[in-house]
């Protein structure tokens, strides 16, 4: 029972991340602003504020808010929803497919913002393994000490999962890159799409096993 909800959530996991390096491409090829990276929008700001550039400041300082915003959104959602997943991925999704449906101006970017904020909120750990869906860095850096426990002798379990979600993301960011040559800011419909069709797979997976999944 474990191993097989471990399988079904690192299944999620990297369909998840998946669906967060394709909008976050989509968004940086289109606007060169990440939509999901905020240690990359993060460090934009810190040079922008130091070179003067107030303008930019304030619209990556936007972004930033967006996303802590929908973060709390989701796990807000996710407590209303009964720490269900498909409702709170059909919320993503529409909100995709509305930015990719707009296509022009400031709002489709702020608005897939929130929407990676939100996905945070659909997965925070499988089988007691933490889990980071739009960023990578801690993922990477959990695999790595793991790596290091595993030369030193130690045969501590999971740290190879993480390469799940960088995995994910960056198959993800080659589609989504391919995808914005040739659809610009719309092929955000193909990412709330993805999320729609996730939200419906997600519906067949037991609820015990989702609220192990989600945040408490």
């Amino acid at each position: 029972m474990i191993r097989a909800r471990g399988r079904v959530g690192l299944s999620f996991v990297a369909t998840l991340s998946l669906i967060a390096g394709m909008t976050d491409a989509i968004g940086f090829m289109v606007s060169g602003d990440f939509v999901s990276f905020m240690s990359g929008n993060t460090t934009r700001l810190a040079i922008a504020v130091g070179g003067g550039d107030y303008a930019l400041s304030l619209r990556i300082g936007v972004l930033i808010t967006a996303f802590v915003v929908g973060n709390a959104l989701g796990v807000i959602a996710s407590r209303a929803f009964k720490h269900r997943a498909w409702p709170l991925l059909a919320s993503i999704g529409t909100l995709l497919c509305l930015c990719g449906w707009l296509d022009q101006g400031v709002a489709p970017l702020i608005g897939a913002v929130v929407a990676m904020g939100m996905i945070n909120a659909v997965v925070e750990e499988v089988n007691g393994l933490p889990i980071g869906l739009t960023y990578v860095t801690g993922a990477l850096s959990r695999f790595g000490r793991g790596l290091g426990r595993w030369l030193l002798g130690e045969r501590r379990n999971g740290w190879r999962v993480q390469l799940v979600p960088w995995g994910g993301m960056l198959s993800g960011a080659i589609l989504g890159g391919l995808l914005a040559h040739t659809m610009g800011l719309r092929a955000m419909l193909v990412s709330g799409i993805a999320a729609l069709i996730l939200a419906c797979l997600s519906a067949t997976i037991p609820h015990r096993w989702q609220s192990s999944f989600l945040p408490k």
